[in-house]
């Protein structure tokens, strides 16, 4: 894949990012175009976002994720946010761009965006930027190595589960779905950050069992320019049996009693 061009930002863009406080700083604007050139590019191979015109994907992918940022400010620095169900990187690769003292992992089921999501994080240079081909299914129940089994003297590796100091999702399905494949891997007092369009309050409603059997409150629904931003935090370890198996989050969503 050869690099694509820049994609210049729009004046409306650019608007937008001033009036909601985005700080950028020299080089930020030029890497986000940088990446929505290679998104939009590698998006004519295979499918990444139903976005295909520039000035739209400015506001509705790059604008959308960078309303999360205000949300992420209070993290330790190299705190760690995963990004679950990433797909072509969003919202996670704008926040890497402009929050380098954070830890990036962008988890993607599909082999192929995960190999894209590599390619973007090694043409940025983004070093605060890794990826996980796993399904969130899966990878929730990774808890690590304790290091016993391991040679003498090799520490061992650190589980993805309950791991996170914030989690981010957009497209995930509903919120009770959303909710049982992100909690797992927030720590104890960590956030939940998902980003829903109009129905936010209406999936709440439905999803208030599977937040209370995840051990996950909701904290606030933010409202921006762009949608919702349901924020949840986890006050408990999540219960050993979720997240449940490949598929059945979406399937049969956590509470929901179906008509």
């Amino acid at each position: 894949m050869h690099d694509a061009h820049a994609i210049a930002p729009t004046p409306e863009f650019l608007a937008a990012a001033g009036a909601v406080g985005v700080e950028f700083e020299p080089g930020d604007v030029e890497r986000l175009g940088r990446y929505l050139g290679l998104l939009l590019e590698t998006n004519r191979s295979f499918n990444l976002t139903a976005i295909t015109e520039p000035a739209q994907a400015w506001m509705r992918l790059i604008f959308d994720a960078l309303t999360l940022l205000p949300l992420l400010a209070d993290l330790p620095k190299r705190g760690r946010v995963l990004d679950v169900g990433s797909g072509g990187g969003l919202p996670g690769v704008p926040l890497a761009i402009l929050m380098p003292n954070l830890e990036f992992t962008l988890l993607e089921a599909t082999g192929k965006k995960a190999e894209f999501l590599g390619t973007v994080a090694a043409r940025l240079g983004l070093t605060n930027l890794a990826v996980v081909n796993e399904r969130a299914e899966r990878a929730a129940h990774d808890r690590g190595s304790k290091g016993e089994r391991t040679e003498p003297g090799v520490a061992g590796t650190v589980g993805l589960r309950g791991s996170f100091d914030a989690v981010t999702a957009r497209a995930l399905g509903p919120l009770a779905t959303a909710a049982e494949l992100t909690v797992p891997f927030a720590k104890v007092g960590g956030l939940i950050l998902l980003v829903k369009g109009q129905r936010a309050e209406e999936e709440l409603a439905e999803a208030q069992e599977a937040l209370h059997l995840l051990h996950a409150s909701h904290a606030a629904t933010v409202e921006t320019p762009t949608g919702r931003i349901v924020v949840l935090e986890k006050f408990h370890h999540t219960p050993k049996a979720y997240p449940r198996r490949d598929g059945e989050p979406k399937r049969t969503p956590l509470g929901v009693r179906r008509p």
